[in-house]
């Protein structure tokens, strides 16, 4: 049989025919098209003609299509569906990506044409893709001498099987570490429809009879806010903070250490002090020691709310606290002092109508789109269900596809990714995904979520916007192809809508009655919202401040105990605190070791949240939800994707640079 990748989708908007793809299509499809770009490439940087934006720019756009539709399709089931036979060419594949990519920047026959292209004439779109072309040869090493690039070759290769290997035990050790119980009275406390979970989720896994506890990808997780059993908490938070460093097969340490001698040796070799220095180059900050700076202003501030709360907490329990103490009790200061109840909450918030009523709605009030569920389309597994979204003229503007629970062939997290992006040059539109990690129900229950789950969706389906409404020419800039410390901030301002009145009560319904969430419980949320946001500011410093520390070391300085130097790194940056661990530890730091693009560069929710902040003042001044407000952001910032400078986007946005003011006001730390 033809394998259906080697050629166009057949499918509305280029969707990848998933149902009639096997291991072997994506193993042959992925392997043309690299060796197909690569002969693109050649004839680029061979061609005799004199350079010009349209034979080398342009010709560069037009190439890769076969590899870039390959290659969207099987990492999208690396991340959310990956069976061992995937995960096996994950780890043959990788190191060729990377090889690849250097063929490609590496090549100084194809660098001098673009420096020699006139850009005299051209658009701003175009003089910028230019630009952005240079700068990536020159951050990929073009410069270099022979020996100097064979190196950097060996480098990337290596540092691409470290993060796959990592992304792989990280995987693998998160299910491993899941809590398995034979006596549901150890579940006491928890929701009734997490108790089913836990005991569909244990016969999953061969486990009849019994209940599976399973983790997310960050260091606290969900279920300790509800158990009572303080030993069984305990072993629970235990069980995920030893996550890749507990000495088994699936410890990551010498992972971790190998790359980041590795990475610090490449800044070296590229001429920048460390490999921070190198990753912030490629950012909207303006240099390393400006996210230094931010992040050490914010942290006193933030440790000294967490005592706070950590005195507060240790009176409502009345005993000294433990680390899986927190947030148990953290719940129980919400439900007594700010009658905050989650389990009262749930109930109002069903994953169908917070998605329909709620995620839909917004966008819909806000830009005027609609969604329209294809039933005629599948995605890569049966939980995929699939939308397409259409402007308020009735024209199409790309497909949503939604991936909401947990399994285990896929990764922890919650992430967005495209399967087609939005081109005018090519004719393409967009095709995004959102990937949640919420415990499916069991059969015929509805998933009810927590209010954390509910601000996941909304930030991913920014992400989702973004990349929807994409407007840009040439591929390369499309949708949330933006430096890694602004791709954060459209989703964060979209997260805006949970609380907004017009929102919530159009969502916020109980899933047996059909009653809205009252208005006595809104207003206590709302009291609450400052509750916790020394916890939270703490742990997301904390894993900041740790990807810092790991990224702005020597090659000669890696230390061999990688636990003695997160401890050390923690304490030197005035971010420790005995209660309340980093939002991810070292062994399972994903985001800055699994290649997810964040190393060095976990910084980038916090500086996004300045701009989003500031945005959703904007919008407060401006008269909120209104279509108006929806088509400015939309046209002067969602659309532009990295078709301008994205500070310029935010700037003609705003009208000014944003202001830090309403991020402290929003976490409390003026």
């Amino acid at each position: 049989m033809t394998n259906p990748l080697l050629s166009p989708s057949p499918l509305p908007f280029g969707l990848p025919p998933f149902e009639a793809i096997t291991t072997e299509d994506y193993a042959e499809a992925v392997e043309s098209g690299l060796a197909e770009h690569l002969q693109e490439i050649q004839q680029i940087a061979g061609n005799p003609t004199p350079a010009n934006f349209e034979n080398t720019a342009l010709a560069m756009e037009h190439c890769g299509l076969l590899l870039n539709r390959a290659a969207a399709a099987f990492f999208t089931l690396v991340s959310a569906d990956a069976s061992e036979a995937i995960r096996e060419l994950e780890t043959g594949l990788s190191p060729k990506f990377a090889a690849h990519q250097d063929a490609i920047y590496m090549n100084r026959s194809l660098y001098e044409r673009f420096t020699a292209i006139d850009t005299t004439g051209l658009d701003a779109e175009s003089d910028r893709l230019v630009q952005e072309y240079l700068k990536e040869f020159r951050q990929s090493g073009v410069q270099l001498d022979h020996n100097g690039q064979a190196r950097l070759r060996k480098i990337n290769a290596e540092l691409s099987r470290l993060g796959t290997e990592f992304g792989q035990r990280v995987k693998e050790a998160m299910k491993a570490a899941s809590l398995l119980l034979d006596d549901d009275a150890d579940l006491a406390g928890l929701p009734a429809e997490d108790i089913a979970g836990a005991a569909e989720a244990a016969k999953a896994g061969g486990h009849d009879g019994r209940y599976l506890l399973t983790l997310i990808q960050p260091s606290n997780q969900p279920a300790l806010a509800w158990l009572e059993n303080r030993a069984i908490r305990r072993r629970l938070f235990e069980a995920s903070l030893a996550r890749g460093t507990d000495g088994g097969s699936l410890d990551v340490r010498d992972l971790v250490t190998a790359t980041v001698r590795l990475r610090a040796e490449k800044a070296s070799l590229l001429g920048f002090q460390n490999f921070a220095e190198l990753v912030v180059d490629q950012q909207t900050a303006p240099d390393f020691e400006a996210v230094r700076a931010m992040l050490a202003r914010l942290a006193p501030a933030a440790l000294g709310n967490a005592q706070t709360e950590a005195q507060a907490l240790a009176e409502s329990a009345g005993h000294s606290l433990e680390p899986w103490d927190w947030a148990y009790y953290s719940a129980q200061v919400r439900r007594e002092k700010y009658h905050v109840d989650e389990q009262v909450i749930r109930p109002y918030f069903s994953l169908e109508t917070v998605l329909a009523e709620g995620v839909f709605f917004a966008a819909s009030q806000l830009y005027g789109i609609t969604f329209h569920e294809r039933l005629d389309l599948a995605g890569y597994h049966e939980d995929v269900r699939v939308w397409e979204v259409r402007n308020d003229d009735g024209s199409s503007l790309g497909l949503f596809l939604g991936d909401y629970y947990s399994r285990e062939s896929k990764r922890g997290g919650a992430w967005m990714n495209s399967l087609v992006e939005q081109s005018r040059l090519l004719g393409t539109q967009a095709v995004v995904i959102n990937n949640l990690n919420i415990t499916k129900p069991a059969p015929g229950e509805p998933a009810l979520l927590s209010l954390d789950e509910v601000r996941t969706l909304f930030h991913e389906f920014g992400h989702a916007l973004h990349g929807l409404f994409s407007d840009v020419t040439y591929p390369r800039f499309s949708g949330t192809s933006v430096p890694r410390d602004f791709v954060e901030y459209p989703s964060q301002v979209n997260e805006m809508w949970i609380m907004w009145p017009e929102v919530l009560k159009n969502y916020a319904r109980h899933y047996a009655t059909g009653e809205a969430l009252p208005q006595e419980i809104v207003d206590h949320i709302n009291e609450s919202l400052l509750w916790g946001e020394g916890f939270a500011t703490t742990e997301y410093l904390g894993a900041a401040l740790l990807d810092v520390a790991w990224h702005v070391l020597s090659a000669e300085d890696v230390p061999a105990d990688v636990l003695a130097f997160e401890a050390k790194a923690l304490a030197a940056a005035g971010i420790a605190h005995p209660l309340i661990p980093p939002r991810y530890r070292t062994g399972y730091f994903q985001h800055i070791f699994a290649g997810a693009g964040y190393a060095a560069g976990y910084y980038s929710y916090i500086w996004s949240e300045v701009l989003d902040a500031d945005t959703v003042e904007w919008f407060k001044e401006n008269g909120g939800l209104t279509r108006t407000n929806g088509e400015r952001f939309r046209r002067e910032l969602l659309a532009r994707g990295n078709s301008q400078d994205p500070m310029e986007s935010f700037r003609a946005f705003r009208g000014r640079d944003a202001q830090l003011e309403p991020l402290l006001k929003r976490r409390g730390l003026e």
